[in-house]
């Protein structure tokens, strides 16, 4: 007899059933073609949708050969299994899931730490799902202050954001939905980014801000920080305007920590008042996870940060989203733990080392002229040479795309749309002989395309599917 009385189910008691273990249809699986555009009517077994879906995906492009993208494609196995084991827990959820919530506040800690936060205990920031939304709140803690400043005169002025004219489109959508004026500061001769005194003379008393980007899109080139926060101070003792700066770190805020520490970008500079970085572009975690910091309360206005406590607890949040999961977070904890300073520093290091190594093999075929050559952002962007004629960038990009070689080929905004180019991301994970395979299939096609009578790519916007 049992040891102990088990409680007794009532008479024809029956166990429960998850609607996902209930068997499929086997014939109709083996004979039912489902629809592409509506939900089919009848469930089939998981292995039949498994494979359906990984067939159609194999015709997607393989992301390691993605020279376009500035998100990471490689992460070790085991931050693999962290954000498997984790996808499942809501970020936002900070009451139900705490130790979650810790690792957030300790990788805002490190930044604040790693981008010189005069306090780094009191400095405040957040993750996001990216640099776009990260900059969508830089941008309204930016407004939201200018308004309070300007209490007497706002809504009836109108704000504006200065900024150059490549950025990314994640500002231009900031300035479309918060009403604010973008005032774009155009390319000029080699000058492919903002130039800090121009910035400063678009500035008047509606400015909210000035956006400096450390590692443009465009080309890899980091704008000059500490220059146009001194242009900036130049226009307040003249003026008595205090306009603050911030910096959109995308990319370089995650390469110039490690690599070129004499560079003054961040906050030993009193002017720049917030940060962001994408942790899965050079923060080295898969998408989707970006990170927003202020130099310290102040700099974010309180009324923009939003108290529920339905899920249990008192949350402060600001964000734009609101339940995602905590995989992301969780592999930025593991990987700043994994690699610490010195191991970030030898990956950037030897993703540099790829970028100038390969643009130099570009440079000696002869046919291209180097913008930039990767000694900042691991990137570089190059063009046809002047005495060039048969074929195009467009051309270059169609081609290499038969090898499986992603590289965009693009054209610059004003004053520069007279020119079009290539760019090359080496992000981690592609290495020196992945770049030593890129090297070589160029020069195998260089002879096709010298033979061709003139640029054989018709359609330009369609040339690729790089699209700033």
């Amino acid at each position: 007899m049992p040891l102990h009385e088990a409680p007794r189910r009532a008479a024809g008691g029956r166990l429960s059933v998850n609607p996902f273990y209930g068997p499929a249809n086997p014939l109709g699986d083996m004979a039912e073609a489902p629809p592409t555009h509506r939900l089919p009517d009848q469930p089939m077994a998981p292995a039949t949708a498994h494979q359906l879906v990984r067939d159609e995906l194999m015709l997607d492009g393989n992301a390691r050969l993605n020279l376009a993208t500035f998100v990471t494609t490689w992460m070790e196995p085991e931050a693999g299994v962290l954000m498997a084991e984790c996808r499942d827990k809501n970020m936002i959820d900070k009451d139900e899931y705490p130790r979650t919530a810790e690792l957030e506040r300790r990788c805002v800690a490190m930044l604040a730490d790693l981008w010189k936060a005069p306090d780094p205990a009191t400095a405040v920031g957040c993750s996001t799902t990216g640099s776009s939304e990260a900059c969508m709140l830089a941008g309204m803690a930016l407004k939201r202050r200018w308004a309070k400043r300007n209490a007497d005169r706002y809504p009836g002025a109108r704000p504006n954001l200065v900024m150059g004219v490549n950025v990314q489109v994640c500002w231009e959508k900031f300035c479309n939905f918060w009403e604010v004026e973008a005032r774009l500061v155009p390319m000029e001769g080699e000058r492919f980014h903002l130039d800090p005194q121009a910035a400063a003379e678009l500035c008047d008393e509606n400015t909210i801000g000035v956006v400096g980007i450390l590692g443009s899109t465009f080309d890899g080139s980091y704008e000059p920080i500490a220059d146009l926060c001194a242009a900036l101070d130049a226009v307040q003792e003249r003026t008595g305007l205090d306009v603050p700066v911030h910096v959109d770190g995308a990319s370089g805020a995650m390469v110039a920590p490690f690599l070129d520490e004499d560079l003054v970008w961040d906050f030993r500079l009193p002017r720049v008042a917030s940060i962001n970085t994408s942790g899965h572009k050079y923060g080295l975690v898969y998408p989707g996870v970006g990170w927003a910091l202020w130099r310290d309360a102040e700099a974010l206005p309180e009324e923009l940060v939003f108290r529920v406590n339905y899920l249990g607890g008192d949350m402060p949040t600001f964000a734009l989203n609101f339940s995602r999961p905590g995989a992301q977070v969780v592999a930025q904890y593991y990987t700043f733990l994994r690699l610490g300073r010195d191991g970030y520093r030898a990956v950037q290091q030897a993703a540099r080392d790829v970028a100038t190594g390969l643009a130099g093999r570009v440079e000696a075929l002869g046919d291209f002229h180097l913008l930039t050559r990767g000694d900042e952002l691991p990137v570089f962007a190059f063009t046809t040479a002047p005495d060039v004629k048969a074929y195009d960038v467009f051309d270059v990009s169609r081609r290499l795309r038969e090898s499986g070689w992603l590289v965009p080929a693009y054209t610059f905004p004003p004053n520069r749309e007279d020119l079009s180019v290539l760019r090359v991301v080496c992000r981690n994970g592609f290495s020196a002989d992945l770049a030593e395979l890129l090297a070589q299939d160029l020069e195998r096609l260089l002879p096709d395309l010298r033979r061709q009578p003139r640029p054989l790519t018709e359609d330009k916007g369609a040339a690729t599917s790089f699209h700033h």
